[in-house]
């Protein structure tokens, strides 16, 4: 059976150092059937002599553009491929990701794109640790809080893609999270507990110079899709950002004199910034990294329409005894049902119209906090969701 193509593009602007690994990556898959482009924005470095060496292995296009997402967009428009991914000249694919990518697509035919898990390494390429805000897809979070998804471990499929829209070229630092936004409202996504590529983290690296410019990028980008300017996902962005402005201000820039009482101020601002973050990220929608929901869980499902359904559990516990779950959506509520103790299934009608995405919340009647000096948490837990999807019509 023939193997669809799978079509990597890689933007490159002055990367010499790094861009040999990054071509090695892509060239060294064990998937038979690559198409890979490099579109240089006309490097004046060694790039041009480093790809020169790769020549009939890929294909190397280097004119003027407009920025990074222009480039991307340039080479996605070239491409020929059913799939298609970028690995940007600093980062790399992991051995096997192309493969392992093609067969999670084959698996998933509703999707629009896959993600997987990957690593942070450093300028010399070590491996720093596993990138930790990768998750199973979840519409609202990635909508409304965080961007939890390793660009370099994601492969789309081309036809969503012109379906909604190719990267928007007025954006520099969020392109990649506004395209998966996009594309999990009308599709969804699908990921896959498998290591597919690796962030390189350097202090030159645009991810971690954009200041307070990339914080509002992320602030006017998630108002486009949420409609609120200051919502949770600004706070998140917004207080990292703050944490290390004042990190960087008392610790490199105060006057020797007061260099140790600075030094300490700064650790105080960090524990009390930290701490904020971690509530915003634990409490704004209610649902924690062990599935446990709170009494107010706020859930969001691809373009859709019909019936949904709800799976979880209802621990036995004196305090959930009794418990009640209340589902609402566009002001009015949509049905009421009491659960537990075990496992549940919850199922009721979305409002009529279009398929579109669709945004409801649960309410649970009764919680429970964790046992006391078990964590450090101001957690109210209701029970556990296993699921909350589409049913077979979707």
């Amino acid at each position: 059976m023939e193997q669809p193509l799978v079509s990597i593009v890689t933007p490159s602007y002055n990367q010499g150092a790094f861009i040999r690994a990054t071509i090695e990556s892509v060239l060294a898959q064990d998937y038979p059937a690559i198409e890979y482009i490099v579109m240089d924005g006309g490097s004046t470095d060694a790039t041009a002599r480093i790809v020169a060496e790769y020549a009939g292995r890929l294909t190397w296009i280097s004119e003027k553009d407009r920025g990074q997402t222009h480039a991307i967009n340039k080479g996605f428009q070239r491409a020929r491929g059913q799939y298609v991914a970028w690995i940007n000249s600093d980062d790399l694919l992991l051995p096997g990701a192309v493969a392992g990518a093609v067969a999670a697509l084959g698996r998933s035919p509703q999707v629009a794109a896959v993600y997987g898990e990957g690593y942070r390494i450093d300028r010399e390429g070590c491996v720093l640790g596993r990138f930790p805000a990768t998750e199973p897809f979840n519409l609202w979070k990635l909508v409304h809080l965080s961007d939890y998804i390793l660009q370099q471990s994601v492969f789309f499929r081309r036809s969503p893609i012109e379906q909604v829209g190719w990267l928007d070229e007025s954006l520099h630092y969020t392109m990649d999270w506004d395209l998966l936004i996009r594309l999990g409202k009308q599709f969804g996504l699908a990921y896959v507990p498998e290591y597919w590529g690796c962030l390189r983290e350097y202090a030159e690296a645009k991810t971690f110079s954009g200041g307070w410019r990339r914080v509002g990028e992320i602030r006017d980008m998630l108002q486009r899709h949420t409609g609120s300017r200051w919502g949770s996902g600004f706070w998140n962005y917004g207080l990292g950002e703050l944490q290390r402005a004042l990190k960087d201000t008392l610790e490199c820039r105060s006057p020797r004199w007061i260099r140790p009482p600075a030094v300490l101020l700064s650790f105080l601002q960090y524990v009390a910034t930290a701490g904020a973050i971690m509530m915003i990220l634990r409490h704004a929608q209610g649902l924690y990294l062990d599935r446990w929901a709170s009494d107010k869980l706020r859930w969001m499902l691809p373009a859709g329409a019909g019936e949904v359904t709800i799976r979880g559990v209802a621990p036995d516990h004196p305090r959930l005894r009794g418990q009640q779950l209340r589902v609402f959506a566009e002001g009015r509520e949509l049905g009421r049902w009491p659960v537990g103790p075990g496992s549940f299934e919850l199922r009721f009608q979305a409002p009529p119209g279009e398929p579109r995405p669709f945004s409801f919340v649960v309410r649970a009647t009764r919680h429970k906090r964790p046992k006391f000096g078990s964590e450090l948490s101001f957690r109210r837990q209701a029970f556990v969701l296993e699921t909350a999807e589409w049913g077979l019509c979707r």
